[in-house]
């Protein structure tokens, strides 16, 4: 077989599952949080909505529908270098608000110099999620309630930052997705909405025999 990964938006999600039902034609069912579309010619596809949820009814017309609408969530994102803090609902960014913070890279040097350059960048890093926790205060607080947090980039850091009792409205919320990201900026703010539509899908093709 030969597998790959995608990413598909819930814009195009409906398209996706009619071409693979035209070429491999097969079956539909809910398993274990994802929809499973099973070929007749044992090509399969897994989807998982970023999401939780429970089909009612028909499972693929519900996740087409589920995926398109996220619940209303609070967005904390944070990576070495920047971070982000927000609140989406309805398709829509309410609030938002990306910052930097220089936080150098690892050194190679040895002894007492080396010692120097990790307080220092262990300063950077705490420096910046300070900046982050405020942001977050500023921003997202101040829309509760929200359905769940979405997180993305260095775990170590948004936990630091989870932490500070300040944010335990939004560290005591239930958690979505982590989200894999870049370096988090205005433009990243604005693609929230669709980023929290995306399902990732895995597919296996059958192989084609040697001739």
């Amino acid at each position: 077989m030969n597998s790959r990964s995608v990413v598909v938006p819930a814009e195009r999600l409906s398209r996706w599952i009619d071409g693979f039902r035209e070429r491999h034609g097969g079956t539909a069912a809910w398993q274990a949080d994802a929809l499973v579309l099973k070929g007749d010619d044992e090509a399969h596809a897994t989807l998982h909505p970023l999401f939780a949820g429970t089909p009612d009814g028909d499972a693929v017309t519900w996740l087409i529908r589920h995926a398109a609408h996220p619940p209303r969530c609070a967005v904390l994102l944070i990576r070495r270098g920047g971070f982000a803090a927000a609140v989406v609902d309805g398709g829509k960014v309410l609030a938002g608000r990306a910052g930097k913070r220089r936080v150098q890279g690892r050194t190679t040097a040895g002894g007492w110099s080396q010692q120097r350059f990790a307080r220092r960048r262990e300063k950077q890093a705490d420096e910046l999620v300070g900046a982050a926790i405020d942001y977050a205060i500023d921003v997202v607080l101040p829309h509760l309630p929200v359905n769940c947090l979405v997180t993305g980039g260095d775990r170590p850091l948004l936990d630091a930052a989870l932490a500070e009792p300040r944010l335990r409205p939004l560290a005591d919320l239930p958690a979505g997705p982590h989200l894999a990201i870049g370096n988090p900026d205005r433009s990243m703010i604005a693609e929230l909405p669709r980023l929290l539509t995306d399902v990732r899908i895995e597919v296996n093709d059958p192989t084609t025999p040697d001739r």
